[in-house]
């Protein structure tokens, strides 16, 4: 495919949508005239989105989905179709964020992010892949991370997590070429939500450690929501395969390539700093 995607009149999937960056995507797609299934597991906050789009000739339907339920996944196209007469756009957005060091972190904890911020990756690509292949122009988008580019330390789970997702996409858009489905992998930086407040924190990390390392996350977290949201439906309609969502993603991808595997020595010092 080549040209602008056109989201006028096409249907999109959203998740984690009830907030943050998922709320923005919608708001922006929906401006352009997309027709949405918008899925979170915060009831309240999908219908607060849902009234936050004003267009009158817009489809909008809301799901309440937990990304890492498998059952619930497996049957929500029917949900989605129910509603809607196909799918042109995935947008997988839902995630959360966990504390602590490799050693700190339980078996338990590691799981519950991996479920949530990878398997509801493929479960969710899995349950709609058809439909997308279905279109005759349809978009995947992947949500990753600042932390799939680089890797702090703090952040085994959720970095591990964020770099599959990375790997994924990028083995699947090599699957995909020449189909109708273009594969887009998102890297925002720090965007100003709830990520880091909501985080999961072990049990074995002091209490002053949690509060130096929420108020550090929280001090990265500048980028407006409705900012990045903007930039990836850009990058969505110019059918990028890679987009770099603030100033710190786009630095970090740079010190990265330079130096593989001494960038640490250098981010590290300017993230404190």
């Amino acid at each position: 495919m080549s040209g602008l995607m056109k989201l006028e009149g096409r249907t999109g999937i959203v998740t984690g949508a009830a907030s943050g960056i998922g709320r923005a995507i919608a708001l922006a797609l929906a401006r352009r005239g997309c027709h949405l299934a918008l899925a979170d597991v915060n009831a309240a906050g999908l219908a607060e989105t849902a009234s936050l789009i004003t267009a009158r000739d817009l489809r909008i339907s809301t799901h309440n989905l937990d990304v890492a339920d498998a059952q619930a996944i497996a049957v929500f196209p029917d949900q989605v179709m129910a509603a809607h007469r196909g799918v042109d756009l995935l947008v997988n957005n839902a995630g959360v964020a966990l504390g602590g060091t490799f050693s700190e972190v339980s078996a338990a904890d590691f799981e519950w992010l991996f479920a949530i911020n990878f398997w509801g990756v493929v479960r969710m690509t899995r349950a709609f892949l058809p439909l997308l292949k279905a279109s005759d122009d349809a978009r995947l988008v992947n949500l990753s991370s600042l932390f799939g580019l680089i890797a702090p330390p703090g952040q085994t789970a959720y970095a591990a997590s964020k770099f599959a997702v990375r790997g994924f996409s990028e083995s699947l858009r090599h699957e995909l070429k020449g189909s109708s489905v273009g594969v887009t992998v998102v890297h925002p930086g720090g965007v100003a939500t709830a990520i880091a407040k909501n985080a999961r924190v072990s049990n074995a990390t002091s209490p002053e450690h949690v509060a130096r390392s929420k108020a550090f996350a929280e001090a990265l977290l500048k980028l407006p929501p409705d900012v990045a949201g903007e930039t990836i439906v850009q990058g969505i309609e110019r059918r990028k395969a890679r987009v770099l969502v603030g100033s710190d993603a786009k630095f970090a991808a740079l010190i990265e390539r330079l130096a593989p595997v001494t960038y640490w020595d250098l981010l590290g010092r300017k993230f404190r700093s």
